[in-house]
């Protein structure tokens, strides 16, 4: 049994949202997808849980595809990204809320648990390391420091030309063991006017890059776990094959999410909700206590 999806615009902080929006139920499971994608990316979870009594919401966050695109760097900061999921989640419900993020969404779930515990039911966060830690292995970690690179091409005015070469073919080599169908959804995400910029400022706006020769990056800030503890239950799945988010960004974790279940896919990559979908959704399901006989 699935449920339809269907689509709403919602004002959230200043910028208009679209969001794909499925079932009616009174819980709230938000879901936040992160760079290069779009809502699409959680359809089969929006329809499973959507025809099991949940509010399913996956928005086109700011920059992306059908939502707003400011143009200016700083629109794209943290404080900025979470007020969005703040402000949409309370056009859905006045109570706690379920939050799912992978990769910049779940930097922007991370965030919001940090900041805002008492407006989260539970969390779960798909490859994408919690703050301290990533920082602690930009700093420290070689490897992971190698692993991230890309950052700095992608923070460089010339990300955009470079990104869109050939057709996206830089960006579409990331999804080429994926459907040849939601290859060309991505480039026509990609194609909107201010989409690919919108994206991009992510990674501008975020002081969280290896260092390069004119800017320190992670290394300017020090610091502490105690400021990022994380006071809500939490769900981490990990795709063990990603190249660019290593297990490294596991070790130590629990110091800063006392309340964590890691779970470890090792034949996933960076897009475990494509690669196995039918897994993440039991997980997601068990930790909601939803779990269907």
């Amino acid at each position: 049994m699935s449920a339809a999806v269907h689509h709403e615009w919602r004002e959230a902080a200043g910028v208009r949202l679209h969001c794909a929006v499925a079932g009616e139920g009174e819980r709230l499971m938000l879901f936040l997808h992160g760079f290069p994608e779009f809502w699409g990316a959680w359809r089969a979870l929006l329809e499973h849980f959507g025809a099991r009594g949940w509010r399913a919401v996956a928005p086109d966050l700011r920059g992306y595809n059908l939502s707003d695109k400011p143009p200016e760097v700083d629109a794209y900061k943290a404080k900025h990204l979470t007020a969005d999921v703040l402000a949409l989640a309370a056009h859905y419900t006045r109570g706690r809320f379920f939050l799912v993020g992978h990769d910049w969404g779940g930097a922007v779930a991370w965030n919001v648990a940090i900041g805002h515990p008492a407006r989260l039911e539970r969390l779960v966060v798909i490859n994408s390391p919690h703050p301290y830690v990533f920082w602690r292995e930009l700093t420290r970690n070689p490897a992971q420091c190698k692993a991230s690179e890309y950052m700095n091409l992608f923070r460089l005015p010339k990300a955009e030309r470079v990104l869109s070469e050939n057709g996206y073919a830089r960006l579409l080599s990331a999804f080429e063991h994926l459907p040849q169908a939601w290859r060309a959804k991505l480039v026509e995400a990609w194609s909107r006017p201010g989409a690919l910029t919108g994206g991009l400022n992510y990674y501008r706006a975020s002081p969280m890059h290896p260092p390069t020769p004119e800017h320190p990056g992670a290394a300017k800030l020090a610091l502490e776990p105690k400021d990022f503890v994380v006071r809500v239950p939490t769900l981490v799945l990990w795709g063990e094959r990603d190249t660019a988010l290593l297990t490294g960004c596991l070790e130590g974790l629990e110091e800063c999410v006392p309340d964590l279940k890691v779970v470890r896919m090792p034949q996933a990559s960076h897009w475990i909700v494509h690669e196995e979908p039918q897994r993440v959704i039991r997980e997601i399901e068990a930790f909601a206590g939803t779990a269907q006989a």
